[in-house]
């Protein structure tokens, strides 16, 4: 009943989050996103209990039947929406928030090699990240805060902000 209950306010969020999508029915089973993050949640369950072959089995699977690659390792909130869910990387040490909106070809990348140290974003609750994007590093990316097309972020962006360019810089407070 749980699981249910979940798809269908999942269903109820892209609904909102999304003006073309018409019916939960369409939400749930036309969206690559869906599909992808079912596959991750699979993944991240064999990831934690250190059946590392099985989890990048079932991330490579999602990869390559959605475009969306998220690392079996990366920790997802509630919510997330991807839309026009295609070329988006998640990377293993990465943290997304709940209700998060991102766009297409974007990249939570890392940087570094080491282990056991967080490489990757961590991104909070309500963001949004526009198509193209690239959040590189162990940074923060802020409640609320809003990621333009094409950026490229190397440094935190404080919640309610605005960041826009190549290096990212934060041109307002929302």
């Amino acid at each position: 009943m749980r699981l249910i209950k979940r798809l269908s306010e999942y269903g109820d969020f892209i609904l909102k989050e999304d003006p073309a999508c018409r019916t939960k029915f369409e939400a749930l089973f036309m969206y690559p996103i869906v599909r992808a993050l079912i596959y991750h949640r699979i993944a991240n369950y064999f990831y934690r209990k250190k059946h590392t072959t099985v989890a990048r089995f079932f991330s490579q699977r999602a990869r390559s039947k959605t475009g969306i690659e998220i690392h079996p390792g990366a920790t997802i909130g509630k919510n997330l929406f991807i839309d026009h869910a295609m070329a988006v990387v998640i990377g293993e040490t990465a943290i997304v928030g709940d209700n998060c909106h991102f766009y297409h070809n974007v990249t939570l990348g890392g940087t570094g090699n080491e282990k056991d140290h967080q490489r990757h974003p961590i991104v909070g609750n309500n963001v949004v990240i526009g198509t193209g994007a690239t959040v590189l590093g162990p940074i923060k990316i802020g409640d609320r805060a809003k990621i333009g097309a094409g950026a490229v972020v190397l440094h935190d962006v404080p919640s309610d902000c605005t960041a826009v360019g190549m290096p990212a810089k934060i041109i307002r407070h929302n």
